[in-house]
């Protein structure tokens, strides 16, 4: 499990960034959740039960009004995924059907200035959505019939003769392994004095095994040895304006990361009472600062470049994958022995990069759940607590009401008024979106944080091959038109990395 440690190392004068926040749930309030969970797993809340409940919060110092809220959402999650009531037993025998019963007060309306300002700006809100639905309306009414004939016109110039490197990359587009554009575009990036381009478009040609001597020849000269050194970390405006995917729409991913915190702990509840919650061993943690194993040294080198906060990090030999988000009241990053021995040092820093992507708040979701159909149920949840107005068949709202009020007692009112607001946003935009095409984003994006550590495309289809492999010439050639794009090239030189002569 150990290797030469020297290939993660950042270059002297290296300028860390900004960090992203971290994943995180309360620690207290987690303990309580896997109390709570255990108690109403027979579906009944018994005096005595109660009153344990009562001695752990005062135990936790918790909230009486929070636990409240907490308790509902459980109690929630809970009834919609075994599709049965929570009863409790009030101390005096009679069974109690529906809400907890707790002794935290319940504040009115008309009692509490902030919930009232809160109720007119819903209104305000409710009122201007239906005007942008008027709007919408009369929009499609006047809508006039479009003949586009873009994509008719005269026969292409040869590609021997096109030396503008957009127009390459635009017939590149559909076939990121075509060999003679691909050497087109390395020849065109040599005459135009771009070194670090040209020597991209050189290993995209040895990788797809179109490379004549002078490809192999560039590409070699740009091989240093080991990883490059890293002169300065990744900003905020690099990764959202230049890393992420163009399909991964900015606004799917604020809408998920609002509803994060409850979704996350509804996830770790429900794979609890399923008996499917990975257990991490102690021992198995490590440091990265002081780790021999490479793999977790690695992770530590990738999370200071790309500016994500650094989850606990476990080495498990036994495990099948080789990395693997795990659930937890702090998410784990665990290590497996696909990742632990054999993998070259691009390999482990394409893999990283990867996976840390994920622990961003706007893509954790989709490390959380693999199905499309649990992220359309957790996104229309989140549109419904914006505007309970939202158009849903019989079918969906016996899905999603129950999501939606298990996490809403659990958000702050700022979050509400963050998924208000959203929803305005999402109507105006069209209120469509394509959460399949959303997730396949977020995955090709997890990808380029790969490549850009790694800047090996054969590490990327080496380790996609193990993750992904029913998809993997499909997220390649999206690598590949990463590799000799104008983004790629602003990134490696916003790292410090970018080559500046032949």
């Amino acid at each position: 499990m150990t290797d030469t440690l020297s290939p993660f190392a950042h270059d002297a004068s290296f300028e860390p960034g900004e960090m992203a926040a971290g994943v995180r749930l309360g620690r207290l309030e987690a303990q309580y959740e896997e109390l709570f969970s255990e108690v109403i797993e027979d579906g009944i809340i018994t005096p005595e039960e109660r009153a344990q409940l009562e001695r752990a919060a005062d135990a936790l110092g918790l909230d009486k009004e929070r636990l409240f809220q907490l308790e509902r959402a459980l109690t929630a999650s809970y009834e919609a995924r075994r599709r049965v009531r929570v009863r409790e037993i009030a101390a005096a025998g009679p069974v109690v059907e529906g809400d907890v019963v707790t002794s935290a007060p319940i504040v009115g309306i008309g009692e509490d200035p902030r919930i009232a300002r809160l109720a007119r700006r819903v209104a305000e809100l409710e009122a201007r959505v239906r005007e942008l639905e008027a709007e919408l309306d009369e929009a499609r009414a006047q809508s006039a019939v479009e003949v586009d004939l873009s994509g008719v016109a005269a026969a292409p110039a040869p590609v021997a003769e096109v030396h503008d490197p957009e127009e390459l990359l635009r017939r590149l587009r559909p076939d990121p392994r075509d060999g003679e554009i691909l050497r087109a575009l390395r020849v065109a990036f040599t005459h135009g004095g771009d070194h670090d381009r040209a020597a991209s478009a050189a290993r995209a040609l040895v990788h797809v095994g179109a490379a004549g001597d002078e490809d192999r020849e560039i590409a070699a000269r740009a091989v240093s040895e080991g990883l490059p050194r890293v002169r300065a970390a990744l900003s905020r405006e690099g990764w959202y304006r230049l890393l992420v995917h163009p399909e991964q729409e900015p606004l799917v991913g604020e809408i998920f990361a609002a509803v994060l915190g409850p979704v996350l702990l509804g996830r770790i509840a429900a794979m609890r009472r399923d008996g499917v919650l990975p257990k991490l061993d102690p021992a198995q943690r490590h440091d990265p600062a002081t780790s021999t194993v490479t793999a977790v040294r690695c992770a530590g080198w990738a999370a200071s470049i790309l500016g994500v906060q650094l989850p606990p990090i476990f080495a498990d030999a036994t495990a099948p994958e080789a990395a693997r988000m795990i659930p937890g009241t702090t998410p784990a990053l665990r290590l497996g022995k696909p990742a632990l021995s054999g993998r070259t040092p691009a390999e482990l820093a394409f893999l990283a990069g990867e996976h840390l992507a994920y622990f961003r708040d706007d893509a954790f979701v989709r490390a959380l759940f693999d199905g499309i159909p649990e992220l359309e149920d957790i996104f229309l949840a989140a549109l419904f607590i914006g505007n309970r107005n939202i158009p849903l068949t019989a079918a969906v709202r016996a899905r999603v009401i129950p999501i939606a009020q298990a996490i809403e007692p659990l958000l702050e009112p700022v979050q509400i008024d963050r998924l208000r607001g959203a929803f305005l946003r999402f109507v105006e935009e069209g209120g469509r979106t394509n959460l399949l095409r959303w997730a396949e984003a977020t995955d090709a994006t997890a990808a380029r944080a790969g490549l850009l550590l790694s800047g090996d495309l054969g590490a990327a289809e080496a380790i996609l091959k193990i993750e992904d492999p029913g998809r993997v010439e499909e997220r390649m050639n999206d690598l590949i038109l990463f590799a000799v794009g104008e983004r790629y090239a602003k990134l490696r030189r916003q790292l410090g990395i970018a080559i500046d002569q032949p």
